[in-house]
């Protein structure tokens, strides 16, 4: 392991355990019919009156901590001379990682909210707009389940850009060779 991967991973560390020790909390107020609005970070043991962790958004920042770490390991790790073709790490496969990795700190600094009057028991909640979390926020709801759709898309995307741009490996067949190879097949048979 090199030592920009040992920083990367200890930040990786540092991040995961500075997100549980400051959890996102709600307030819930009887003000306002007992419905969770987001109050901001503070921490675990404090004992905050009337407040409860957000578990959902903190399962998202320690998802997002996560695949942050996977995707520094995989920009920062040191391949051999004898692998580079079969890394499959070429500079627009490093692109889209870098890409994701923004696009998921983005959206969890600007999650979706919901004013707490349009908070409904409908299957599909209401959407005010995106607002910066450390904003103020006091009556806004998080709506995390716009929030795992924000993820889990910007994660399949970069999956799938990061497959579209891998280098073939001497291996595998083009097009071209997969067409040959049938076309000498078929020869072959009516022989």
């Amino acid at each position: 392991m090199n030592n920009p991967l040992r920083i990367a991973l200890l930040f990786a560390a540092a991040n995961l355990l500075l997100a549980l020790l400051f959890p996102p909390y709600d307030y819930v107020s009887m003000l306002i019919g007992n419905i969770p609005t987001f109050d901001g970070f503070y921490f675990v043991f404090a004992g905050e009156p009337h407040r409860v962790i957000n578990t959902s958004f903190l399962a998202l920042e320690i998802i997002a901590i996560l695949i942050s770490a996977c995707i520094a390991f995989l920009l920062l790790r040191t391949v051999p001379a004898t692998q580079v073709h079969q890394s499959g790490g070429n500079r627009k496969q490093r692109v889209v990682l870098g890409l994701v990795a923004i696009n998921l700190i983005l959206v969890l600094l600007f999650p979706p909210f919901e004013y707490f009057s349009a908070i409904t028991k409908a299957a599909l909640p209401t959407f005010e707009g995106f607002y910066f979390v450390f904003g103020h926020n006091e009556m806004r709801q998080m709506v995390t389940s716009i929030l795992y759709i924000e993820v889990a898309l910007v994660i399949i995307n970069g999956a799938l850009l990061w497959l579209l741009f891998k280098d073939k490996t001497p291996d595998e067949a083009s097009a071209e060779q997969v067409l040959a190879l049938a076309q000498r097949v078929r020869t072959a048979q009516k022989k």
